[in-house]
């Protein structure tokens, strides 16, 4: 499972061609099509149209995708049938058979130099998505009774992680999982972002309470930027908390935008205390105040960052994530993984493309019907 999530995120961020990537299968065609179809044309039609000059061609093309010894097949075949007495091809002079013979020498120089910088390429690359995916796992189906799926899509081009973070554990109390914009984006942010990640894990497994697990945070980013000359790190960030022994939800805000609580085919903003980012010092102090939510059967949670909320599109306009998404949410009822597509591909029709970092998180809630109706059928005190 994990292997098919970090496969799929790798391809979606896969660059092209020339950016690094190996190059696609139809670039191996042209060099044996364009050697055959010269040799046909040349051989069938009169001997006053000459066209043999284009095999110059075929030993650069073949440097594209081929390595040094393919390139000098092509080559010596190009410059063979340039040379055959009798063949007929073309009637090429000292100069012009010199000339392809130094076309082919240096393109097999090329096609050496471009598979030892392939192959560099692949390594770096190798070492680097390893590097980014331990800072980043993909997540998993399902945590505990909690559903989950998150989209991750770095603003600068070529990287799996930027300054958005978003996570899910089981804790002593419940299910934990946060989401979280840091100072800055891409590749400059990493080490914030794995700084957040590495105390997140760890205060989940003996913090009692998200006021704690927030101040563990605020209290990382404080030390990191003492030790840095010149830096002033903070971070927003939403904490939220599934029970184990009731269903419900518990959520602290650190400047972050508040979730959204899909119910019945209606979204909600739930509203939370605007609490202070993290990295301020003062979470330990004032610590942000917890908020509790009734959950129910079939309830879904959506957490993004501003990558998503303060998108625009051409005309300035702010992509209107609460109203998309009570359309977008009428035939995605209990899969979280459809539902951040849907929200991804729907930003990308309004807005065209994302100048920032998006993170996208989604929960549906495997409640047990028998405890919420219980607690439903329970008499109102006041009546």
């Amino acid at each position: 499972m994990f292997r098919v999530a970090a496969a799929s995120r790798r391809d979606r961020d896969e660059p092209g061609w020339l950016r690094g990537a190996p190059p696609p299968h139809w670039v191996r065609w042209p060099p044996p099509v364009l050697l055959a179809v010269l040799s046909v044309i040349q051989l069938s039609t009169p001997e006053t149209v000459d066209l043999s000059f284009l095999l110059a061609a075929v030993p650069p093309l073949a440097a594209l995708s081929y390595g040094a010894s393919a390139t000098a097949l092509f080559g010596g075949t190009a410059v063979l049938l340039l040379s055959l007495p009798g063949f007929g091809l073309g009637r090429p002079g000292s100069s012009d058979l010199l000339t392809v013979t130094f076309v082919a020498l240096l393109s097999i120089v090329f096609a050496w130099v471009r598979s030892r910088r392939d192959a560099q390429l692949v390594t770096v690359r190798t070492v680097a998505e390893a590097a980014q995916f331990a800072v980043l796992p993909p997540l998993p189906e399902s945590v505990g009774p909690v559903r989950c799926a998150g989209l991750y899509r770095a603003a600068q081009g070529g990287t799996l992680v930027g300054g958005d973070l978003f996570d899910v554990r089981k804790g002593i109390c419940g299910v934990r999982a946060l989401v979280g914009d840091v100072q800055g984006h891409g590749l400059a942010a990493v080490g914030t972002v794995a700084a957040l990640l590495g105390a997140f894990r760890e205060a989940v497994l003996d913090q009692p309470d998200l006021e704690g697990v927030a101040a563990r945070l605020d209290r990382r980013l404080v030390v990191d930027s003492e030790q840095a000359e010149h830096a002033e790190l903070f971070a927003t960030a939403v904490l939220l908390e599934f029970r184990d022994d009731a269903p419900e939800l518990r959520i602290v805000s650190c400047g972050h935008p508040p979730p959204l609580l899909l119910r019945g085919g209606v979204v909600e903003e739930l509203t939370v205390a605007p609490g202070a980012p993290l990295g301020l010092g003062i979470a330990g102090v004032a610590p942000p105040e917890e908020v509790t939510l009734a959950l129910r059967p079939r309830d879904r949670l959506l957490v993004v960052t501003d990558g998503v909320t303060e998108a625009r599109n051409a005309a300035g306009d702010f992509y209107p994530l609460p109203e998309r998404l009570a359309v977008l949410c009428v035939d995605l009822l209990d899969d979280p993984a459809a539902l951040t597509s849907a929200v991804w591909a729907d930003l990308m029709q309004f807005c065209g493309g994302v100048g920032d970092d998006v993170a996208l998180l989604a929960f549906s809630l495997d409640l047990d019907l028998d405890l919420d109706l219980d607690l439903d059928l329970e008499p109102d005190p006041e009546s």
